[in-house]
């Protein structure tokens, strides 16, 4: 039990007893923890007081000062600790309050940091974000050049180096790429230095890769204190190396929890908590009212100022993050490496909550991807201008809408409203740079040699860097007219008529390339096939059987190696209570699996496409209140199932997902993370295996072995659990706090079955991910608008990379020299890798940079190939030679 009188003191030599009070709290928990022989004396010390005396307050001060005498010489050990301060506010972006609010929570909160540093001048404070000094920049001009002369004294630090403190498991390596280019480059320029720290507190779990992308981003620190909200399990550690899976090592701290107060009981038993840990006796600690911004207070600080003064006190100070960090990197402990992800133990539910802003996020990433590499292929093809302020904004804006409170759907109503909008405008610049580019490409296409009158040229474009063969589906310019499609040879493809649409067969199709095709009326129509009688999909690959009773896959055989790939029906739709867990919008029922509920019922079964290219079944089931639209879609010469989905969704607290039951079993299972994969074991051993029962993953999931697997595709999700024997993805959820209403309506996405011989890299289960969500684009364009004595060959291949285990995620512009360009790529399945670029233009490696777009340290020599680490992320200037050379330069 523990009295505690609350009075003070009229009379500053003698403190009031409930600061003593504390005084003795702190002084035990340190005598405790590391000279427990002193205890005796501490109760020594204590014994004489005459607690009697208390109603005669004169008399009773006058003990207690003695007391604070007798003190003295247990307190050697604790004054000898410090214990550092940085002032700090955190603000996201957007949570309980719309992003407009969050300007003026920040300008509040600056306000009072710098007039408080005018009556506290020990006062270091540190805020994060970029992008929010950059709002600051434009719309409050005079208070961001006060902040600017505040960092240049040292007393304000500009915390992270990336563009947001954003969602870093569910966006791709890319977007992390420019989360720190942008956000690097904007503290070089406005601020004089790149920043050191990454800045992270308040994300929700951190990806394997992120040491190396934030070291080859100039960032030398990584900084949370996330995981100290583990549900499972304590993370061992309280500062690391943390090393990404090709090798680099970053230094990391768990700090302390952001948003408290100077509380001395609190943060005594934090030092004492660090120093077990570290063996080191001087932890930060982070005062300031937090997540609606606020920062320190005036009571805050002469609390602080008073306990300065305390013999019963480690030493207090403040300092930097920066200058903090560098020196506990450079003491003389050992500190432990942890060669793994950051998994957050909660907030599973925010792989899916509110899944239209994790569609627009997938969609969003694909499209500036292509605008990037067409606009830079038009301009070495035809020397249009390449619209870097455009892309640069549409860039910002949806690495702004990638922060931690907005992409993981855990925000109010009214945010949503306003990053939608935000959504379309990178949409609509998006799809106009890249219609521009497509058509400044065909336009130079040279379609001298028409096969027919009223021959109209078409262009499959494709994005990614290696050959690819699919069906394309092209709308009819006269739906009412039948139609023929030619190769440039005059060689008729094989074609298929849909209600409104043209497939076609696109052949080998080069990589960051185009084929052009003719598309010809003719007076033959093709006879329209008759349905099949029964409800059967197949091709050379695979045979797919529907229940017509559930609607659910009760058969898939490979037919390369004779097996059936299911032990039960496959695509059932398990739905399941989910309720009760606080945080509603972050955190699924971990008892949820205790709460099934019915199966749904199907409605209807029907044939809609059944001829040679691509056969289409659709099942229409009922959930609850909810519809769910399935078209099963097997194409010729593919081994992939692809599952499309349309939802009426109008649950509340249901959580629901697609089962496929396997007739396998793997110990471990691959999720793709962004610029990588981790293997994750499928039956969990340790208690922090065991609490992964929900995880993220981009693009697949592969279950298998060295023989054989499957893999999980999809376009926009990105929860996942296994089992030995099962692979789930998580479709939809239906949270009602914050947003009453989250994810009530239509949704559409895609989700895809691979199977497999052998491992998943040499099945090549991420390209097969990365064709589901940037499949082929065909364009037709009217004779009048292309050349008929153009430049370009009917078929090009731009930028093809020879090792199959290399994936292109960037051709983009220069930041410093708009005739140089930069080519990125990462390695897939960690294995060497020789980089070399095959290109029908005359292009030329100028030298190897990183993401921040610097040479390297160490010479480089200009060659057309360059050995690539397992795992590693690399980057490339590079030069078209078309375009008259200019001095390289850099600004970093």
């Amino acid at each position: 039990m523990r009295t505690q009188l609350c009075f003070e003191s009229t009379n500053p030599a003698f403190p009031e007893p409930g600061f003593i009070a504390d005084e003795l709290t702190v002084l035990q928990g340190y005598l405790t923890r590391f000279e427990p022989e002193k205890l005796p004396d501490l109760e020594a010390a204590i014994a004489p007081i005459h607690w009697e005396l208390r109603g005669d307050r004169p008399a009773f001060d006058q003990e207690l000062a003695q007391l604070r005498t007798r003190l003295q010489p247990l307190t050697v050990g604790l004054q000898q600790r410090r214990l550092q301060l940085l002032g700090h506010a955190h603000l996201d972006l957007a949570w309980l309050w719309p992003v407009s609010e969050t300007w003026e929570a920040a300008e509040r909160t600056f306000e009072s940091a710098l007039g408080l540093q005018q009556d506290f001048p020990d006062l270091i404070f540190g805020h994060s974000t970029p992008a929010l000094y950059d709002w600051i920049e434009t719309h409050r001009p005079q208070l961001f050049r006060t902040i600017q002369a505040q960092v240049a004294a040292g007393r304000w630090e500009i915390l992270g180096g990336l563009w947001v403190e954003p969602e870093l498991n569910l966006i791709d390596g890319e977007s992390l790429v420019r989360q720190v280019l942008y956000g690097q480059h904007y503290c070089l320029e406005k601020f004089g230095a790149l920043n050191a720290i990454a800045w992270v507190p308040d994300s929700f779990g951190f990806c394997w890769q992120l040491p190396q992308i934030l070291k080859q981003g100039g960032i030398e620190f990584f900084v949370t204190q996330k995981l100290r909200w583990n549900d499972t399990t304590q993370f061992p550690h309280a500062a690391f190396w943390w090393r990404s899976p090709d090798g680099t090592e970053i230094f990391s701290l768990m700090s302390a929890l952001i948003g408290q107060d100077i509380d001395p009981i609190k943060m005594a038993n934090y030092a004492w908590e660090w120093e077990t840990q570290t063996g080191l006796s001087n932890p930060l600690w982070l005062p300031g009212v937090g997540d609606h911004g606020g920062g320190p207070t005036r009571d805050m600080l002469e609390t602080a100022q008073r306990w300065q003064l305390s013999s019963c006190f480690p030493t207090l100070s403040f300092t930097t993050a920066s200058d903090y960090l560098q020196s506990l990197r450079q003491s003389a402990t050992d500190f432990p490496v942890w060669d793994d992800e950051l998994y957050l133990e909660f907030h599973r539910g925010c792989y899916t909550t509110h899944a239209d802003q994790k569609r627009w996020n997938r969609h969003c990433e694909g499209l500036l991807y292509q605008a990037e590499l067409f606009a830079s292929l038009a301009s070495w093809l035809t020397g249009a201008d390449y619209p870097k302020t455009a892309l640069e904004k549409a860039w910002k804006q949806m690495l702004f809408n990638q922060f931690h409170d907005i992409l993981p759907g855990s925000s109010i109503p009214q945010v949503f409203e306003e990053t939608n909008q935000t959504w379309q405008q990178i949409h609509q610049v998006g799809s106009a740079i890249l219609e521009a580019s497509f058509g400044a490409i065909a336009a130079e296409i040279d379609v001298s040699n028409l096969p027919h009158a009223d021959a109209q040229p078409v262009v499959v474009f494709n994005s990614l860097n290696w050959e690819r063969t699919a069906v394309v589906a092209m709308p009819l310019p006269n739906a009412a007219s039948s139609w023929q499609i030619y190769d440039p040879a005059g060689q008729l493809v094989p074609c298929q008529r849909t209600a409104d649409h043209l497939l076609f067969l696109a052949q080998g199709v080069p990589g960051a390339g185009y084929q052009s095709y003719w598309l010809c009326p003719t007076a033959t129509n093709a006879p329209t096939p008759a349905p099949p009688s029964g409800f059967t999909l197949e091709n050379d690959w695979l045979r797919v059987i529907i229940d017509p009773q559930t609607g659910e896959i009760s058969s898939l055989w490979d037919h390369r190696v004779q097996r059936e790939i299911l032990r039960d029906h496959g695509n059932q739709l398990q739905a399941f209570q989910d309720q009760g867990q606080y945080w509603d919008a972050w955190n699924i029922d971990p008892n949820y699996a205790q709460h099934p509920l019915p199966p749904p019922q199907l409605q209807a079964i029907r044939w809609l496409e059944s001829g040679s290219l691509q056969q289409r079944l659709q099942v229409v089931r009922q959930l609850g209140q909810s519809t769910f639209w399935q078209d099963y879609i097997l194409e010729t010469g593919s081994g992939v199932l692809q599952i499309q989905t349309t939802v009426d969704w109008q649950e509340q607290h249901v959580l629901v997902k697609a089962a496929f039951p396997l007739a396998m079993a793997a110990d471990s299972i691959t999720y793709e993370t962004p610029c990588g994969a981790i293997q994750r074991p499928t039956r969990p051993s340790a208690p922090r295996e065991a609490a992964q029962w929900e995880v993220p993953a981009l693009r697949w999931a592969d279950l298998g072995t060295s023989d054989y697997g499957i893999s999980l595709l999809n376009n926009a999700k990105y929860g996942y659990d296994s089992q030995s024997d099962q692979l789930r993805l998580t479709l939809l959820r239906s949270p009602t706090w914050p947003d009453p209403e989250a994810d009530q309506g239509l949704h559409q996405f895609t989700y895809a079955l691979y199977p497999h011989t052998g491992s998943w890299q040499r099945a090549q289960t991420v390209q097969r991910g990365y064709e589901l969500n940037q499949p082929l684009q065909v364009r037709a364009y009217p004779v009048r608008e292309a050349s008929a004595t153009g430049q370009l060959p009917c078929r090009s291949q731009l930028l093809h990379l020879q090792a199959e285990n290399l994936v292109l995620i960037a051709c983009k512009q220069a930041e410093a020299n708009p005739q140089q360009w930069i080519v990125r790529c990462y390695e897939t399945q960690g294995a060497m890798a020789q980089f070399q670029m095959e290109s029908d233009l005359p292009l030329e490696i100028i030298q190897a940079v990183d993401l921040l777009e610097r040479p390297p340290q160490e010479a480089w020599q200009p060659r057309q190939s360059d050995v690539i680490q397992p795992w590693q992320i690399r980057s490339f200037q590079i030069q078209c030679r078309s375009n008259a050379p200019q001095a390289i330069s850099t600004n970093l």
